[in-house]
């Protein structure tokens, strides 16, 4: 939704929210305002007490752009769209992480220039907080309650919450319909192995493609932040993008620069969707402040001291002087005209004015070499990122050295649109879909070589769904390399990456993403793998088997199945049966008198005498 639809309150439809239903997308909403004596101040929070005071003071800093805009229209109004990410403090040092250790925030913004006001202007934003990083959803959501608010004031926040409350639960991986008042929101929310675990591992999981198998239908997002504008942030440094595809994939901290709010949000948003379907586990802030809590902790660290993994987002110059060390920066965006390094509200974060940013056909990276060019580049990794203090260029700096050879061919396909900013929007749909299924494909080939390590088997026709599973294949990283190394990475990678490729695999094996992404795919393996037989259990007809069995292999499926009823049994007491639990038991108590029928007599004697398991044991057409 590019544009805020039409939405008026009407008391007679009036909603009243129910807070559990609201909780499961929405943690709060704040209304805060910025006051020149007393500085952030939250004026609203609904619902009330919801927020922790640390969680105030950090929700207070993050939802104001670091500096005003120097418009100088009379009356002028500015509005921009942004999003943050903070980590919520433990409310003790025994508590153990929660899987929403983690809140975003969603801010609309407005800056309202008016030389009768004390220092010509005023600012309030509209948040939304939650434990969710579904973008595509609160991005056209703050579109209709960020105007709607500053219309009609505290009543818009409890209406639309009562909106939000009639949703129905979140979906991961599907297209869902959600209605607010006479708008409805069309939008895919990320899949399931891209976000948290929450209550275990999602079934959903088990889809999700280990092999390079790619989606016919782009629209389907296979990571996070998947409608994140990619060309228009990054058509300066397309030719960076393997770079900071391959830091990001390994784990390495980054420092993001633009000059705005929305424009920093949207290039880390833009890098985290870069490793789709990859879950990552790299600590990434799209919109950080000098006020945020582990400011300080970075601030501390000195020469050869080594940063955490992290992705930080900033507006504020003071970070390349506190952070120098950061051994890899990256500036992106470009200031709004007649502003002091202050623009707004980039294409996919919200335009809410009718005033395009407009990153510049002349800044795509797809110019031919020169001498000029050369220079340039020279200048810009002499001078280092501290030459930004004086003037904003779009650069990345590093030392590190690419595997990852930048794709020409890709490039090429991208559409060089005019300066029409409806052209050009258009021309940016195209191509974000055209670098991110170039992407895709480029992780998921890279991921291909773990697939075998996730391996299920089923029983096989005839077997019994009784004997344990054979374990999944067991994992270790000098073997997986030797043997990677030897059978070489495949047609698709090594044809883009240098001979030293390996190196990337030993990185990536090192880094932060690795352990958490294996294990998670292990834990879907085993439980597709339990699925699996599960089902054959129940299709199996245990009287063929047990006429192929030995007195041994009796015993072992009978023990066996005991085992699965007793499992069965806790289950239902526990509150965890259903319908097919119900049908499982019985299947498991006719399977486990199949086998208890080849046993020898006096086996059977000596299990009936015990009463519960003879209770088992009865012929069906007694037990009723």
């Amino acid at each position: 939704m590019s544009r805020s639809p039409s939405f008026s309150v009407k008391p007679e439809l009036s909603i009243k929210p129910d807070p559990e239903s609201l909780k499961r997308w929405v943690h709060a909403f704040c209304i805060m305002r910025f006051d020149l004596e007393q500085g952030q101040i939250l004026e609203e929070c609904y619902p009330t007490g919801c927020l922790s005071q640390e969680e105030e003071i950090e929700v207070s800093f993050n939802s104001f752009p670091d500096s005003v805009s120097q418009h100088h229209n009379r009356a002028s109004i500015h509005d921009c769209i942004f999003f943050f990410r903070f980590r919520r403090p433990k409310k003790n040092a025994e508590e153990v992480d929660v899987v929403d250790r983690y809140l975003y925030g969603y801010v609309f913004n407005r800056q309202r220039h008016d030389e009768r006001l004390k220092r010509g202007g005023e600012q309030k934003s509209v948040v939304i907080l939650s434990h969710t990083p579904y973008s595509s959803v609160f991005r056209p959501l703050l579109q209709i309650i960020g105007p709607l608010y500053f219309d009609v004031g505290n009543k818009a926040i409890e209406h639309i919450a009562g909106y939000v409350s009639m949703w129905p639960a979140p979906v991961p991986g599907k297209l869902m319909d959600l209605p607010i008042g006479n708008a409805m929101l069309k939008v895919n929310l990320p899949p399931a192995h891209s976000l948290p675990l929450e209550n275990g591992v999602y079934y959903e999981e088990s889809a999700s493609s280990m092999a390079p198998l790619l989606p016919t239908n782009q629209s389907v997002p296979q990571g996070l932040f998947h409608d994140a504008d990619l060309f228009g942030i990054y058509r300066g440094l397309l030719l960076q993008l393997w770079t900071l595809w391959e830091l990001l994939l390994i784990g390495e901290p980054i420092l993001i620069i633009a000059p705005t709010p929305p424009q920093c949000s949207e290039a880390v948003a833009c890098l985290v969707s870069l490793v789709a379907p990859l879950f990552c586990s790299v600590d990434f802030r799209p919109y950080f402040t000098i006020h945020d809590p582990g400011f300080a902790r970075l601030n501390s660290l000195r020469e050869g001291d080594t940063f955490p993994p992290m992705v930080l987002g900033v507006t504020n110059l003071f970070f390349l002087k506190a952070l120098r060390n950061m051994p890899h920066v990256v500036s992106v965006g470009t200031p709004a005209p007649n502003s002091n390094r202050v623009s707004f509200a980039s294409r996919s974060a919200g335009r809410l004015s009718g005033k395009s940013e407009g990153l510049g056909v002349q800044q795509l990276s797809l110019r031919r070499f020169s001498p000029t060019n050369l220079l340039n580049a020279v200048k810009l990794r002499r001078d280092g990122p501290l030459c930004l203090m004086t003037e904003h260029k779009e650069a990345v700096w590093t030392t590190y050295s690419a595997i990852t050879k930048p794709d020409t061919s890709i490039l090429n396909r991208l559409i060089d649109a005019g300066m029409s900013p409806r052209v050009e929007e258009s021309m940016s749909v195209v191509n974000n879909e055209i670098l991110r299924r170039h992407f895709l494909e480029l992780t998921t080939n890279f991921l291909a070589p773990f697939g075998p390590y996730f391996q299920v088997n089923a029983p096989s026709d005839g077997s019994s769904p009784y004997v344990t599973p054979p374990a999944l294949p067991s994992f270790g990283a000098d073997e997986f390399l030797s043997n990677l190394s030897a059978r070489g990475v495949g047609k698709f990678l090594s044809k883009r990456m240098k001979s030293n490729w390996p190196d990337l695999y030993r990185r990536f094996l090192r880094g932060p993403n690795f352990i958490p992404w294996f294990q998670r795919r292990r834990a879907v393996a085993e439980q597709e793998q339990r699925r699996l037989w599960r089902l054959a259990r129940m299709k199996t007809d245990m009287r063929q088997v047990t006429s192929q069995m030995n007195e041994l292999e009796a015993v072992d499926s009978f023990n066996a199945i005991e085992k699965y009823i007793s499992e069965e049994v806790k289950s239902r007491e526990s509150g965890g049966g259903n319908a097919d639990s119900e049908a499982t038991f019985e299947k498991l108590k006719k399977d486990l008198q199949a086998v208890f029928s080849v046993l020898p007599r006096d086996m059977q004697e000596l299990l009936l005498s015990n009463p519960q398991r003879a209770s088992l044991l009865q012929d069906p057409s007694e037990l009723h």
